[in-house]
């Protein structure tokens, strides 16, 4: 298992490549499957754990004085996995494009999981590589240009995840990154129009659109923020809230945070952007709307859904075990169109 290594697997606080790359691994190692996980040195997991990179190169923690970079770090943890690929069935990519520039030179087939494209400027690496099978996130994120083995929606550890039947009060939440792309400005306007208090959490990656459209903002009464958080005040803010507002300005390959707030009863008010009529249940876990006007009015009717009915729902179609068993799927067609079992590698 080649995970990312901008943040530790799992992750302490964000980073979903990271945190659905744990999910997998530790699934595929209860089902039985023998599997190496390379990622960054101080990652848990039951798996065996290897690894070049000390942590991750995102967490601004220098190596010998001197600030990480991580496109060398990257590439030294491709190579430290290129080396001795041909000793394992099978090699599965959560790194994004990287890997598959030296496609050819893999001596195990190649799953890659594209967990969304970060820009066209990067299909050319998808498109001319050889000896991969392409996973999708989502139906909304293929593109065109490739072909695909499946499309596996992430599936999540629902126990880690208190069901909440009532919400504690009328608080909206919003998570990820605080960017454009994830409308932090809209859901504050959405929460100020249905007259409720917002709570944000999520890293800062944009500096300039924080402090010129959220930070004015923050009262810490009705606007709160909360920065990143870790798992189990993501569980509590998600439980708290009446709704969670996903208002992206981009085209969404997933929505964890989404999945996470059905996982707590919470229901979704989203943009219908990407996957978000296809992750949610318009009417039982949420609804997909178009813009803030149809968000307003879209808010009293899905913090009115049954939170019972919207867990039930998480545990169906996001629970970890799906997740697991649909990749095993995808692993034993990849081999046997290679000519190859599954050895439990």
């Amino acid at each position: 298992m080649l995970a990312p290594v901008a943040w530790r697997t799992p992750p302490r606080h964000y980073g979903p490549w990271e945190l659905v790359t744990s999910l997998l691994t530790e699934g595929l190692v209860a089902r039985g499957v023998d599997v190496t996980l390379f990622a960054t040195a101080d990652s848990v997991t039951t798996a065996r754990l290897d690894a070049v990179v000390p942590h991750g190169y995102a967490e601004g923690i220098p190596v010998d004085g001197t600030p990480m970079d991580g496109r060398v770090w990257e590439a030294l943890h491709v190579a430290h996995v290129l080396e001795p690929s041909g000793d394992f069935d099978l090699v599965h990519n959560q790194l994004d494009w990287l890997p598959l520039a030296f496609a050819r030179s893999w001596a195990a087939p190649l799953v890659t999981t594209i967990h969304g494209f970060s820009g066209a400027g990067i299909l050319p690496a998808y498109a001319a590589a050889r000896n991969t099978a392409f996973v999708s996130i989502s139906d909304a994120d293929r593109a065109p240009e490739l072909e695909y083995v499946a499309t596996v929606h992430h599936g999540i550890d629902v126990a880690e995840f208190e069901a909440r039947p009532t919400a504690s009060g009328d608080t909206l939440a919003v998570f990820g990154r605080i960017h454009p792309d994830k409308g932090t400005a809209d859901a504050i306007e959405i929460a100020r129009r249905t007259w409720r208090r917002l709570v944000i959490c999520g890293p800062v990656h944009d500096a300039e659109y924080f402090a010129r459209e959220v930070e004015p903002r923050i009262d810490s009464d009705r606007v709160s923020y909360l920065g990143s958080v870790g798992p189990e005040e993501r569980s509590r803010v998600l439980g708290d809230a009446a709704v969670l507002l996903h208002p992206i300005h981009f085209d969404e390959p997933f929505g964890l945070s989404v999945v996470e707030a059905m996982a707590c009863g919470t229901p979704v008010v989203a943009y219908r952007r990407g996957s978000m009529a296809e992750v949610i249940d318009d009417g039982l876990t949420g609804f997909a709307v178009e813009g803030v006007d149809a968000a307003v009015a879209a808010v009293p009717r899905a913090a009115a859904l049954d939170r019972v009915a919207i867990r039930a729902v998480a545990e169906r179609r996001f629970g970890v075990a799906r997740m697991v068993e649909q990749y095993l799927a995808v692993y034993e067609t990849v081999l046997s169109a290679q000519g190859r079992s599954q050895q439990s590698r």
